[in-house]
């Protein structure tokens, strides 16, 4: 079955969207940005351009050009580093796709995490709002999540089944989908028939073949697509260092029923909210062992009732309640499945551990499972959650201690699996910091794959693939990251996420002024304000001497009789005190100076 659309849909107006075509914005550290049109581009080559997911975990998002024609797969979100305080997400740069939004054919969508579909709300609108393909659990959790976005332009989604063979015909690109396993129902990887051959894009995968509430990925269809000769394949590199093959989710369901055979109070398990699958399997073994399902947290409440209404979880009736009437049973005959792994303050976990949760409460006897893995940089807001819930008696199990969690992503012997399945000409690793990009290539390489058709390039940077050639060129389109801070985004800059930086470091000094403009003095010393910089009761001696250098530096940069140059007194209290105060204490605060003419 082919279904052609060779032009792209009118876009649509949109409402509080419009604020989103001005961004600015924060320039990757130590990154060379290059404008596209300072490269002329080659007839009869294709154009694989990383906007996001290299030299990173998330943020996906990959084009693909040829002459008049793009299409793009994925489009997610990252979250914030540690570095960037106050930020919400960080979206891709699509500043390279607005210039040529009139070339976008149609958005592919391999699966509904957020670090693929994330971003939508955020950039359609910039990219003239270009139909979307993706698979049903897929596009009700983009629709879903579009709900708190009422005023963006209405999406156009056509659903592709995993296990169709539908061809999307779109100019000079034709597409077609495989299943795959991930540890989200509905995961696709992509083939895309191009006129200088076959690309096909892995999108997050493992392969398991005893799945549970799936089936084993399509691996007669992905030897065939092999066998049709594959030019370039871009393939998940996110686990790509640890050696083996992924856990199958039946021993992931073997080891979560150890702990329900005996567990004697409440089970608590915290998880992704995006694992529909793993939330099955809990509520198969509740159903075994006479225990009824409150969920908590609103996206896994949101994702579970969607999941529902798509068959993709099934549940006896009555065995799903309202938390509210958990103390309608006994603690032993209770299950919690909730969000808050991750030790995130305001999830359902951290508010039960704290005992802010109105109806759930951890007792001694409990049990708390952590059914997922850490993402890097929250080790310590999980082992502060965990100390929490073992002081109220509970038993803490976690992947570390038990195989109670399987992560969705290609081990070395899966990756190697994949290539021998697909035989490409070219390999390209994507999804992963560099380093795992590099553990994929020496992967390929120790089977046999020569070092020179292998493309690791960074985001932002054009892979040109010719019918007799492939090569990562130095041209580089914007890649940058985009800001979402509450309502606002890209407009946070490089100026205020360091003001940021040094706030939460340093804290700040405000300095209030009062000048004699007549005589040329300051009248009184000057009113100092410490936040986050020093207790100022315990710093007088420091504070009595800043106070007399800004005096001296204010009466040495006014004349009297003359209005003082505010600008220009400003900037040297901000100078000098500054220099003062690291000499003293190696401390930077934010200095702000006040100044009151009388």
């Amino acid at each position: 079955m082919v279904y052609n659309k060779s032009t792209k849909s009118k876009s649509r107006s949109g409402g509080h969207m419009g604020r989103m075509r001005n961004l600015k914005r924060f320039p990757d550290k130590n990154r060379q940005e290059t404008k596209s049109g300072a490269f002329h581009k080659r007839p009869d080559v294709l154009r694989i351009i990383p906007l996001g997911g290299l030299e990173e975990v998330g943020r996906n998002m990959t084009a693909f050009e040829y002459e008049n024609d793009i299409i793009i797969v994925d489009a997610g979100l990252g979250f914030p580093g540690e570095d960037m305080p106050g930020i919400d997400y960080v979206i891709p740069n699509t500043s390279y796709l607005k210039e040529n939004k009139d070339k976008i054919r149609g958005l592919f969508i391999t699966h509904a995490h957020l670090d693929h579909v994330g971003a939508i709300p955020y950039i359609m609108e910039d990219m003239g709002n270009p139909p979307i393909w993706t698979t049903p659990l897929s596009r009700g959790i983009i629709l879903k999540r579009q709900d708190e976005f009422p005023h963006v332009p209405k999406l156009e989604i056509h659903v592709i089944n995993k296990d169709d063979k539908k061809i999307v015909d779109l100019g000079n690109f034709k597409v077609e989908n495989f299943h795959v396993n991930h540890n989200i129902p509905d995961s696709v990887g992509l083939a895309i028939h191009t006129p200088v051959g076959l690309i096909v894009h892995t999108c997050d995968f493992k392969f398991d073949f005893t799945p549970i509430g799936d089936k084993p990925a399509d691996i007669a269809r992905i030897a065939q697509i092999g066998a049709e000769g594959v030019k370039v394949l871009l393939s998940d590199s996110t686990n790509a260092e640890n050696p083996g093959h992924s856990i199958s989710e039946k021993t992931i369901m073997e080891n979560l029923e150890e702990i329900f055979k005996v567990a004697k109070g409440k089970i608590i398990a915290a998880t992704f909210s995006s694992l529909i699958m793993r939330i099955q399997q809990l509520i198969m073994l509740a159903e075994k062992y006479d225990r009824k399902v409150a969920i908590e947290g609103y996206g896994m409440k949101m994702n579970v009732e969607l999941a529902k209404q798509l068959q993709y979880i099934k549940a006896e009736k009555g065995t799903l309640i309202d938390t509210r009437s958990i103390d309608n049973y006994p603690p032993n005959k209770i299950l919690i499945v909730c969000t808050g792994a991750q030790g995130e303050d305001r999830a359902a976990l951290m508010r039960i551990a704290n005992r802010e949760h109105r109806f759930v409460k951890i007792t001694k006897g409990d049990s708390v499972i952590f059914s997922s893995s850490v993402i890097p940089g929250n080790e310590r807001s999980v082992q502060f959650l965990r100390d929490i819930i073992a002081r109220q008696g509970a038993r803490v199990y976690h992947y570390k201690m038990m195989d109670i969690h399987a992560g969705g992503h290609a081990q070395a012997d899966d990756l190697k699996l994949m290539i021998n399945l697909m035989h490409p000409e070219y390999l390209m690793p994507i999804h992963g910091q560099y380093y795992m990009l590099r553990a994929h290539a020496d992967l390929a390489e120790t089977m046999g794959m020569p070092e020179q058709n292998i493309l690791i390039a960074e985001n932002g940077q054009v892979v040109e693939i010719g019918k007799t050639h492939a090569k990562v060129t130095q041209e580089k389109v914007p890649s940058n990251y985009v800001m979402v801070d509450g309502l606002g985004i890209g407009d946070i800059d490089n100026v205020v996420m360091r003001d940021r930086q040094i706030l939460a470091q340093d804290g700040m000094v405000v300095a209030i002024i009062i000048i004699d403009t007549k005589k040329g003095v300051v009248r009184h010393d000057p009113d100092i304000i410490s936040r986050g910089f020093v207790y100022m009761k315990e710093s007088t001696e420091l504070l009595t001497e800043v106070k007399k250098l800004i005096k001296e530096i204010v009466e040495k940069s006014i004349r009297p009789g003359e209005r003082p140059n505010v600008a220009y007194v400003r900037d040297n209290i901000r100078d000098d005190l500054g220099k003062f105060l690291f000499q003293k204490i190696e401390r930077r605060p934010m200095i702000l100076p006040f100044l009151i003419e009388v």
